[in-house]
């Protein structure tokens, strides 16, 4: 007796499409990968080898000339911690102030819904400008702290509204349920909607998260103390300005002599500025396509 196959057989177009499909993404992703992988090997390779681009895929006389260099920046872990600091209290703020702004507008019948939505919703198509907000964050005493880092946009609307979404899907039956039963607003988003909005909350954290961790133009607009720099700014110094004070490191007069030593920092702490990012996607993953597609599934 012949067993019964559950394969699907696909027609010739489909087999072409697929083909070209799987094609373009493999492509897309060699193009996305290639220049992570090439700053990686070049920031582990010889100076010498990096000078003279011998570096394509593999480090070339391995060696970690640049981490040492990197290392011994007086400003590295100072502003490495700064940005841990305004990452996770920024990250908080956002999503705490995201969150008590999406679950009121979820609720049906809010008097003045409609009006509270799109006067948000204006705010995504015209803005102030960078001199007016500059000059707001000045009146309030803001220059030169890193709450001006995060307070002035604390809240994105365009997270707001996915965090809206998800809120709204979940069954209203169960809010009027609860209302019956004595349970204020405050009590039913603490334990109905934030434990099921796990998936929306890991995937807005992320977001809040990466964006004040590869954010500097706030940073360079707002502080005045390099004390205070993030690390993105540092690492704006290396990568454009092309400065490093053979002041501000140790043996520097040593280390600068040394060929290509200059391309090995810049390579070195990209790689220090990626790796915290890297380490927190994946305990996120998992969440991040549910959470995603919550937002374009029900607008």
């Amino acid at each position: 007796m012949a067993k019964n196959s559950n394969k699907i057989k696909l027609s010739k177009g489909d087999r072409t499409f697929t083909i070209i499909n799987y094609t373009i993404l493999t492509v897309a992703m060699l193009i996305v990968l290639y220049p992570m992988i090439f700053v990686v090997s070049a920031s582990f390779s010889n100076a010498v080898a990096v000078k003279a681009n011998k570096v394509w895929l593999w480090p070339v006389g391995f060696n970690l000339e640049g981490y040492k260099a990197a290392l011994k920046h007086p400003l590295l872990f100072k502003s490495f911690w700064n940005s841990v600091k305004v990452t996770v209290i920024g990250t908080l703020t956002n999503m705490v102030l995201t969150f008590l702004v999406a679950y009121p507008l979820s609720i049906r019948g809010l008097w003045g819904k409609t009006v509270l939505t799109w006067l948000w919703t204006f705010t995504m198509l015209f803005s102030g400008g960078m001199i007016p907000l500059y000059l707001v964050v000045q009146r309030l005493g803001l220059l030169d702290t890193f709450t001006a880092l995060f307070l002035p946009g604390a809240v994105s609307v365009y997270n707001m509204i996915i965090a809206r979404t998800n809120i709204q899907s979940i069954p209203y039956d169960m809010y009027e349920s609860a209302q019956l039963d004595g349970c204020t607003d405050f009590r039913y988003f603490l334990q109905f909607v934030l434990p099921l909005s796990k998936s929306i909350l890991a995937v807005l954290t992320l977001y809040y998260a990466v964006g004040h961790w590869n954010g500097y133009f706030a940073a360079m607009m707002y502080l005045t103390s390099k004390e205070k720099f993030t690390f993105q700014l540092i690492l704006r110094e290396i990568i454009i300005n092309n400065t490093v004070d053979p002041t501000q490191m140790l043996s520097a007069d040593v280390l600068l002599r040394k060929q290509g030593l200059k391309d090995l920092l810049k390579y070195s702490t990209v790689v220090v500025a990626t790796v915290p990012m890297m380490i927190v996607y994946p305990f996120v993953q998992k969440h991040f396509v549910k959470g995603v597609m919550i937002g374009s599934i029900k607008g």
